[in-house]
C-alpha cells in the first residue's frame, strides 16, 4: 500500500490538502486528510458511505464555511483555508454537487451565463456548447426540465463558465444510465486534455478508477490510502476492506 503524501512543504503540488480537520455542526467529520493533486490531474477521492469525502471536497470549496480547526489548502500558490466560499470560487476552485442545484425558472443558457463572473476568457457559452452539444441544442429550455443526464452536463458546463482550475464532483454519476455514464467520461477526459484538474468523489469506484490517474481513500474522516488507480483496481483485499467491491 502506498504511503500517504504528507505535504514537505505548504504548496509543493497544484492543489495541496495538509492535515485539514473539519466539524460540520456538531459532528466531527474530516480528521487529519491530506494529499496532492497535479495540475490536470483526476483523482478518485473513495471510501464507504460516511468517510468524509462529500465533506473534504466542501472544506476545500469552502462551502457553508465549515469549521476548519486545523490544516492548510493550496491551490496554484494561494491559501484557499482562509477564504471564504465566494473567494475560493473566484480563485478557481468549482463544486458540482451531487443534487446539481439546477436554478427553476431560469433557461439552460441562463443558468451557464449567471455563473459567469466575468468576460470569460476560455469558456464561452460556444465553446460549452461544443463540448456538450445537446446543451445548444436545448438553450432556450428551462434547466430543470432536462434529463437527469443533461443536468449533470448542465452543471458541469455551468462550472466551466467561471474559467475554473480545479472541478470537483460529488456524485457525478448518480442516477445516470451508463450509456450517458460514458458520454460524461469522454467529457471529462477533454477537460483534462485543457489541464483542468479534477477530483471526482464516486460510489461507482471501478468507474472513478477507470477515468482516474490516482486514487486518495478515506475511511473514518482520515486517509488510508494514496496511489494510482491501478494500484487499487489490482488489489483485491485494499477494495474489500475499504470499498466493499
Amino acid at each position: 500500500m502506498s504511503k500517504n503524501l504528507a505535504l514537505e512543504t505548504h504548496a509543493p503540488a497544484y492543489l495541496s490538502v495538509h492535515d485539514i480537520h473539519a466539524y460540520y455542526g456538531e459532528s466531527y467529520i474530516v480528521q487529519g486528510v491530506s494529499f496532492n493533486v497535479h495540475e490536470g490531474e483526476i483523482l478518485a477521492l473513495l471510501g464507504r458511505n460516511g468517510a468524509g469525502k462529500t465533506s473534504t471536497l466542501r472544506t476545500i470549496a469552502r462551502l457553508d464555511n465549515p469549521e476548519l480547526l486545523k490544516g492548510e489548502i493550496w491551490l496554484d500558490h494561494k491559501n484557499l483555508h482562509a477564504m471564504k466560499s465566494y473567494e475560493a470560487a473566484t480563485n478557481g476552485i468549482a463544486l458540482v454537487p451531487e443534487d446539481r442545484r439546477i436554478i427553476p425558472g431560469l433557461s439552460v443558457e441562463e443558468n451557464i451565463q449567471l455563473a459567469q463572473i466575468a468576460e470569460p476568457i476560455g469558456w464561452g457559452l460556444d465553446r460549452i456548447y461544443d463540448l456538450f452539444p445537446r446543451l445548444g441544442e436545448r438553450r432556450k429550455q428551462e434547466g430543470t426540465t432536462l434529463s437527469g443526464g443533461e443536468q449533470q452536463m448542465l452543471s458541469i458546463g455551468r462550472a466551466l463558465a467561471r474559467d475554473i482550475k480545479v472541478l470537483l464532483l460529488d456524485e457525478p454519476y448518480e442516477g445516470l444510465a451508463p450509456v450517458i455514464v460514458d458520454e460524461i467520461e469522454k467529457t471529462l477526459n477533454v477537460i483534462k486534455e485543457q489541464g483542468i484538474t479534477t477530483v471526482i468523489v464516486e460510489q461507482n469506484a471501478v468507474r472513478a478508477l477507470e477515468l482516474a490517474d490516482r486514487s486518495v481513500i478515506l475511511d473514518t474522516g482520515g486517509v488510508v490510502f494514496d496511489g494510482t488507480a491501478k494500484e487499487v483496481l489490482d488489489n483485491s483485499e485494499l477494495r474489500a476492506e475499504y470499498l466493499a467491491i
